[in-house]
């Protein structure tokens, strides 16, 4: 394991009890003069989540949890300098970013209108890691940056914050933490963090995502242990056929479900994790031009209900990571589904610390 010098609070907070570990600053948004509206991302999607969760009333300004910036002295626990360095040219962020005019801007002001919002979103991860082992779970509304490895950015991640989150729990709570589960549900491959994890069988990778669209990463697939590769305009409705077709006599008493939820029990049984990392992308929202699938958002309501059912049923801490989605209606689905998170009591501040 890496030596770190230096002290981890700067990142690991600590909460009050009346606070729901759901983790935001206004910071996270990305607002970079219009150039943001040449990616297809919507750059302030995390700040609508939050507004509709304050004006459903569950948070506020003065009970959501603030994280602190993740500091190159944090990012360089798994990135390596040359990477961190290459930051400083404004081509190489460009290419990360997808946004081509990004060249011609000066490199100061990329770091502070969209290097620094990315720093505080893989802070708010890191410390989600640490609050999911408190409380059972938490909810970075942001994050997820599942296509950028210790050494390679790209599709709009410049840092490693899964890799990062996964790295900070195995050394700071080595006696809690010796087995990971990531369950990626977003419509792309999570190739970066798989680069990152390859031949560590401490690590368990489960991977829904559309075949046929971005990264195609054929090296990175060798690290899935659970691959589960869809069609383009995958529906709800063919999950359910699928389930219905391949559905196998099992002890665990489940009712039907679909089929990446079938192969997220199979997991289950295969590897009992210490804690899951849930990338919960919505770009398999039907409509999403990059996702190019064809879930509803009540498919994906009902998608994040049964993952959190089954680790907290298991009593296995999960951090929530919002990852992809790329339409102006994606943030008020994501805000339904945390909404039904906890009417459903799923997410509250009855859940007994674990450790």
């Amino acid at each position: 394991m890496l030596k770190i010098t230096f002290k981890m609070h700067t990142l690991y907070l600590s909460i009050s009890k009346e606070q729901l570990p759901i983790i935001y600053r206004k910071e996270y948004n990305v607002k970079f003069c219009g150039l943001e509206k040449l990616h297809p991302f919507d750059t302030r999607k995390w700040g609508n989540i939050f507004k509709i969760l304050a004006e459903s009333g569950i948070l506020s300004k003065n009970t959501v949890v603030v994280p602190n910036e993740a500091t190159n002295e944090h990012l360089s626990m798994v990135h390596k300098k040359k990477y961190l360095k290459s930051l400083k040219c404004s081509f190489k962020v460009a290419q990360i970013a997808e946004i081509a005019p990004l060249i011609l801007v000066p490199n100061c002001l990329i770091q502070k209108a969209y290097l620094r919002p990315m720093r505080f979103q893989t802070g708010g991860s890191i410390l989600a890691g640490k609050l999911a082992l408190e409380r059972g779970w938490a909810i970075n509304i942001g994050g997820g940056f599942h296509h950028c490895s210790s050494s390679k950015g790209g599709g709009f991640c410049v840092y490693a914050d899964i890799t990062l989150l996964i790295h900070f729990l195995f050394y700071h709570f080595p006696k809690q933490v010796q087995k990971v589960m990531i369950v990626d549900l977003d419509a792309h491959q999570g190739n970066g963090y798989q680069n990152d994890f390859k031949d560590n069988d401490t690590v368990y990778i489960m991977d829904v995502y559309n075949k046929w669209i971005y990264p195609k990463d054929v090296k990175a697939k060798e690290a899935i242990s659970k691959n589960v590769p869809l069609d383009y305009y995958t529906d709800d409705e063919l999950y359910l056929r699928t389930v219905k077709r391949h559905l196998k006599p099992k002890k665990i008493n489940e009712c039907i479900l679909i089929v990446y939820f079938r192969n997220f029990l199979e997991a289950l049984c295969e590897f009992t994790p210490h804690i899951i990392v849930y990338n919960a992308g919505t770009d398999v929202l039907a409509g999403d031009k990059l996702g190019g699938l064809s879930i509803s958002e009540q498919g994906i309501i009902s998608r994040d209900e049964f993952v959190f059912q089954q680790a907290l049923s298991r009593r296995i801490p999960i951090v929530m990571l919002t990852s992809g989605g790329y339409q102006k209606k994606t943030a008020r689905v994501i805000a339904n589904s945390i909404l039904n998170l906890y009417e459903l009591g799923l997410i509250n501040n009855s859940q007994e610390y674990y450790f």
